[in-house]
């Protein structure tokens, strides 16, 4: 901490900057003029830059560690200005009365707490999310000494993880990578708040797991794990000989996803990747100098990161497979059930649902849509026991709503979001109109897009329709490939053939990515070592 004095001639006042405090104390000591004696107090910190500098919205809250500084204890050596005006008439006169009050004042000290008083509230804090912990740090040097520091180096503890936090899209058509910043929303408090992050620089984001950002490097191909409040990051090794000797494809190396998990060794993460159309699962950890094969047959068609696993439903089947770590005896926990037809006559999500993974099918409609209107699907709940290997069926979601995707599937409270409807769930479709709700009370379906839509796939029909709504942006979070190109799901679902300038930003989004080339004993050694590491991630769980 570093703490230095600044002349002020302003009335004494706390004066907030981001990512600092600044105190301005008036002393008004015996024999002192006490327009001389002002001072600003201006504390600055080693994790100040744990979420940037950059002026806040109105909904935000500056994160700087140590903004609380020792104001309390400045005002407890400061007599009241009663006692000033006393002692400059007759000196010492009230010299008791001034200790005492300082004993109290002292007394008083919220620095003074007793250390298991004070981790009690920190570990409340944390429970519900970590930036409020930061600034619970903040405020004095004791507390921060008596808890531990969210600065972990190795991303390890998921304590510190920034759960709870979802990345929304400007919608302006800036991909938040080339912008440095990204504006985050916590769905159960509502706070909000932009993070500037020059770390984002030269890379592309393809994944987020419980607030973490995974990047991966445009020109070396290297992944990057990013905490964004505290901008801590791992680094791990390029993944060019997985895109040059297994997934030829070079249009899935840019779609690829990828998710944090527990790493087999101690005090470590682990990388995991998957491509859409490669039936290939590699990971990596950062003491690793090279990726390793998990499976050589698995397409998945939805994946989850869930307590520090990874789990999918693999393609055409309507299994829902562990796939990190690998298990050895029985990878599938569940099967979708027989009732539904061919796994190709549905499709299967799977969600965070309050701790619990929840399987969810969408299947088609048997119910007479001429008797009770459109109905286009229907959606069965199954909560799914990974210990127990088995489905069970979910009647309603209660206060809660579901937003489906292929890439990503998020379940929010609406309790304190009364934009969102309850017991519902919001999924999209490959039509005009794309963004679908299904209100699970009332069985009924409904086009929320219809007044927000810019273009009828021939030429734009209206501007874009500001502001947008809670549901766009959490849908937009759910589709990774619209997201990372700054763009609104809503209004860029589909791009008209017209639009020729989107057209080849699209083509430049593709084309970014630049895979060294592997020289001929570089592709034998990999070549090698990939048919002998093929069964080596397999544990026993």
């Amino acid at each position: 901490m570093c703490k230095r004095a600044v002349p002020c001639s302003s009335s004494s006042d706390v004066v907030a900057t981001p990512g600092r405090k600044l105190l301005i104390v008036s002393s008004s000591r015996p024999g002192r003029q006490a327009a001389s004696a002002r001072w600003a107090c201006e504390m600055e910190t080693d994790e100040r830059a744990a979420v940037g500098t950059e002026p806040r919205d109105c909904f935000s809250d500056p994160i700087g560690e140590k903004g609380l500084s020792f104001f309390a204890q400045e005002q407890a050596e400061a007599p009241t200005g009663a006692m000033a005006l006393a002692g400059q008439k007759r000196q010492g006169a009230s010299f008791s009365t001034a200790a005492r009050c300082k004993r109290r004042a002292q007394g008083r000290d919220w620095a003074s707490l007793p250390g298991d008083i004070t981790n009690a509230m920190a570990e409340r804090l944390l429970a519900v999310d970590v930036t409020d912990y930061m600034c619970f740090r903040a405020a004095c040097a004791r507390w921060r000494a008596s808890t531990a520091s969210p600065r972990d180096p190795t991303l390890w503890d998921v304590r510190f993880h920034p759960r709870g936090w979802v990345a929304l899209c400007d919608g302006n058509g800036i991909r938040p990578a080339d912008a440095w910043e990204i504006t985050f929303f916590h769905t159960s408090t509502s706070r909000r708040l932009r993070v500037r992050l020059p770390e984002l620089q030269d890379h592309r984001i393809v994944g987020f797991t419980d607030g973490l950002i995974i990047l991966l490097n445009k020109s070396t191909t290297a992944v990057r794990v990013l905490h964004p409040f505290t901008r801590i990051f791992v680094d791990l090794t390029p993944i060019a000989p997985v895109f040059l000797l297994m997934v030829k494809n070079t249009l899935s190396w840019h779609m690829m996803e990828a998710a944090v998990c527990w790493s087999r060794s101690l005090f470590s993460i682990s990388v995991v990747v998957w491509f859409p159309n490669v039936p290939v699962v590699v990971y990596t950890e950062p003491m690793l100098s090279r990726w390793f094969i998990i499976y050589r047959d698995l397409q998945l068609r939805a994946a989850l990161p869930f307590q520090g696993r990874l789990f999918g439903i693999r393609s055409g089947t309507g299994q829902n497979v562990q796939v990190f770590p690998r298990h050895l005896q029985c990878p599938v926990v569940a099967q979708v059930p027989e009732n539904f037809g061919w796994p190709q006559l549905y499709s299967c999500y799977l969600v965070d649902f309050e701790g619990d993974m929840l399987l969810t099918v969408q299947h088609g409609s048997t119910i007479d849509q001429c008797a009770v209107g459109w109905q286009p699907y229907a959606f069965a709940f199954f909560r799914a026991d990974v210990r127990r290997r088995e489905l069970v069926p979910v009647d309603g979601l209660g206060d809660r709503a579901l937003f489906l995707s292929k890439h990503r599937c998020l379940c929010v409270s609406t309790k304190d979001l009364p934009s969102i409807s309850r017991n519902s769930v919001y999924f999209t479709l490959a039509n005009y109109d794309p963004v679908v709700l299904h209100s699970l009370s009332s069985q009924t379906f409904e086009c929320t897009s219809t007044p927000s839509l810019i273009h009828d796939f021939k030429k734009r029909i209206r501007p874009s329709v500001r502001p947008f709504t809670l549901v766009d942006h959490l849908l937009t979070y759910c589709h990774l490939d619209h997201w990372t190109r700054g763009l609104m799901f809503h209004e860029y679902f589909g791009i008209p053939a017209s639009w020729k300038k989107s057209l080849r930003q699209l083509n430049a989004h593709y084309s970014e990515i630049q895979v060294p080339c592997l020289s001929k004993e570089e592709k034998a050694d990999e070549r090698s070592r990939s048919t002998e590491i093929r069964f080596l991630p397999c544990v026993r769980v």
